[in-house]
């Protein structure tokens, strides 16, 4: 496409149903002060100034998402806890649909805290329970999620896999068969354990350190032959339409098998790489529900994901933010 037909299907944007299931995350940043070293241990003391509270993981998928235009229904299991609280607060802060979200009193809501002074982070704790779903929450979640794809016809569903157990195999079957047989595009942020569980899935999104992990390949290098090699590899263990790799500085590759495009990493000030694969996975989605080809799924989704990269901590792109990067970069 040319510069002014990318404008146009991203605006179609508006038009989009997506449905996002995963790991929710709430990301909390406490930030202040050291001044002094605890008489207690050799540790420094942070004098916290202020706290604040972001939504990550499949949370933070759904919010790009939304604000690239589309309409979108989050479906996760979190717990009905002070975190759970929080998020569903974000959430409707943002004006994201909470209808997709099931709260479990056998649950923890995951919570990732990072300790933060001046631009360094001192520390970060994890509260989470990564066991997988109980057989109940698990059906529920798929019942809600049954109901949610024929009350609203969604043109993709996408899995934001975080490795915390919300996406179970069992799950990851009974949704893709479902949306097969509707129509549905179904793309696929993976982490480890669920790697080569997606059968039937329209795209799927490793980053390189994942496909490393998934398919064993420790030495894989980013050049076209190393990562065809890796596709083919992939297809053999699992059938899925296309591929998209996310390979940091080296940029993205994206094949079907019979195309495949290298782009590279637009030359950027990077301030904080978390989040990028979210907005990556959000843009390819919207791109890809729209009808744009290969290379120019590849080309938004570049754009989008080095767009974040120059914030610090997580942030999510508009589509006002993307309708720029496409006017500035191409």
């Amino acid at each position: 496409m040319n510069k002014q037909d990318l404008l146009s299907s991203v605006s179609k944007f508006n038009q989009l149903k997506i449905l996002v299931i995963g790991d929710v995350i709430l990301d909390a940043y406490y930030k202040g002060e050291v001044s002094r070293i605890s008489p207690e241990a050799p540790v420094p003391v942070l004098d916290i100034h202020t706290k604040d509270y972001r939504l990550g993981g499949a949370a933070n998928v759904a919010l790009n998402v939304k604000n690239l235009g589309a309409s979108c229904i989050l479906c996760s299991v979190i717990g009905d806890d002070d975190a759970g609280k929080s998020v569903s607060g974000l959430m409707q802060d943002e004006g994201l649909d909470t209808s997709g979200i099931i709260q479990s009193s056998s649950r923890k809501t995951s919570q990732k805290t990072r300790m933060v002074s001046g631009f360094s982070q001192l520390l970060r704790f994890d509260e989470e329970i990564t066991a997988d779903l109980a057989q109940k929450d698990e059906e529920n979640l798929f019942h809600r999620i049954s109901t949610l794809i024929e009350t609203h016809s969604p043109q993709a569903i996408i899995f934001e896999d975080y490795d915390k157990g919300c996406i179970t195999k069992s799950l990851i079957a009974s949704v893709i068969k479902t949306a097969v047989s509707k129509g549905i595009k179904v793309t696929v942020d993976p982490k480890k354990k669920n790697f080569f569980s997606y059968t039937g899935a329209t795209l799927f999104k490793p980053n390189m350190k994942e496909l490393r992990e998934g398919l064993n390949m420790p030495h894989l290098k980013s050049n076209d032959i190393d990562l065809m090699k890796a596709y083919s590899s992939l297809q053999e263990k699992m059938q899925v339409e296309s591929a998209f790799f996310t390979l940091s500085a080296d940029g993205v590759f994206i094949t079907d098998g019979d195309e495949q495009h290298h782009l590279a990493a637009l030359n950027r000030t990077i301030a904080d790489v978390s989040g990028a694969g979210d907005t990556v996975i959000s843009a390819a989605t919207c791109a890809l529900s729209v009808g744009m080809d290969l290379k120019d799924i590849a080309t938004i989704s570049n754009l989008a994901g080095g767009w974040v990269c120059q914030f610090p901590g997580v942030v999510s792109i508009t589509q006002s933010d993307l309708l720029a990067e496409i006017n500035k970069s191409l």
